[in-house]
């Protein structure tokens, strides 16, 4: 659970935010029937398609000096779902498990794309001493709650038959890990890059990553949310959104280096760096992303049965029925883009 600090901060935040959320969207465009004159964007420091598409400004290419492109930075996907909440942003990205307890919590958002399919990107890393998941008795694992990270941890150490009481494990945003990792206060940390490679290069080895448990059947995925309100306002917007985003992994494919130099001024890191941190991430077209494997039925019955396995686990108590998760992952704009 978060501490009772960071309640009290997530609450004044949301409260704060709720009074400029008239602002997210452009209500009076929306009347008009023209586009928004504003649209908020949460995002992360992930070296994915999102990161080449701010660097560049595309999308204020694409929408022009009529709508302001607003973009807010977040630790993580539960700090997104607190923002949308509050009404403060209209497209967000988010991991599946997060977006999966959105929707199990009634969040009214959709699932409009696909950012990356999270390989070798997110892991778990210990320091010496530890050479397996048993060796985490006692041991003390941070890792963000609420995250594909936390979900994954949970994973792993249920399939090796250890749980909350034998492992202690802590919530922690990725820059307050690598910062606790440098004091030695934890022993590890489920987490993902650009904080996971710092980890690794400082000593730390891998026990086990996304990777690993997707081929096990727990894959985990960055996703873009939009809120309900916002995409049946402005449908154009999000298929121009969208366009843009594919327009990104058309880029990561035929020029891994032009990507991975806008990733890297984001990061601040080498170009180098951002291109390997790119490889452990699996990034698919929107033509691709329209079919079953994926918005049209994959990540569906993924939310669903992540919903399932978080209310196993004890981190959730309702999971919906399945036609709900269903309903939250929006196809049709991955159809609409251009081929």
């Amino acid at each position: 659970m978060r501490t009772p600090l960071r309640r009290v901060l997530a609450a004044a935040t949301a409260a704060a935010l709720l009074l400029t959320a008239a602002a997210c969207g452009g209500d009076d465009d929306a009347k008009a029937g023209g586009k928004p004159s504003k649209i908020v964007i949460g995002y992360q420091q992930i070296p994915n398609g999102d990161l080449v598409v701010k660097h560049n400004k595309w999308l204020e290419q694409a929408f022009g000096d009529g709508t302001t492109i607003e973009w807010k930075l977040f630790d993580s996907g539960g700090s997104v779902n607190e923002a949308i909440q509050a009404g403060s942003v209209d497209i967000g990205l988010v991991g599946s498990s997060p977006a999966s307890r959105g929707i199990s919590s009634g969040i009214k958002y959709r699932v409009p794309w696909i950012f990356d399919v999270i390989g070798k990107a997110e892991a778990l890393a210990v320091k010496g001493g530890v050479t397996d998941i048993q060796s985490l008795k006692g041991k003390t694992i941070a890792t963000p709650f609420a995250s594909t990270s936390h979900y994954s941890l949970l994973a792993a150490l249920q399939e090796a038959g250890l749980d909350g009481k034998s492992v202690k494990v802590i919530d922690s945003e990725p820059d307050a890990i690598l910062a606790a990792w440098k004091r030695g206060d934890i022993d590890g940390a489920y987490v993902w890059n650009p904080v996971l490679a710092k980890l690794l290069a400082d000593g730390g080895t891998t026990l086990v990553t996304s990777a690993d448990l997707a081929s096990k059947g727990k894959t985990t995925y960055d996703l873009a949310v939009v809120t309900d309100d916002f995409a049946d306002k402005y449908p154009d917007a999000v298929k121009t959104w969208v366009a843009q985003q594919d327009k990104a992994v058309k880029l990561i494919k035929s020029d891994a280096d032009a990507a991975a130099t806008a990733i890297a001024a984001e990061l601040q890191i080498s170009p180098a760096d951002a291109k390997a941190q790119m490889g452990d991430l699996i990034f698919v077209d929107a033509a691709d992303q329209a079919g079953d494997e994926y918005l049209g039925k994959g990540l569906p019955d993924n939310l669903f049965a992540t919903a399932k396995f978080n209310k196993d686990v004890g981190q959730i108590t309702t999971v919906r029925e399945q036609k709900s998760y269903t309903d939250a992952v929006d196809a049709t704009f991955a159809k609409s883009v251009p081929q």
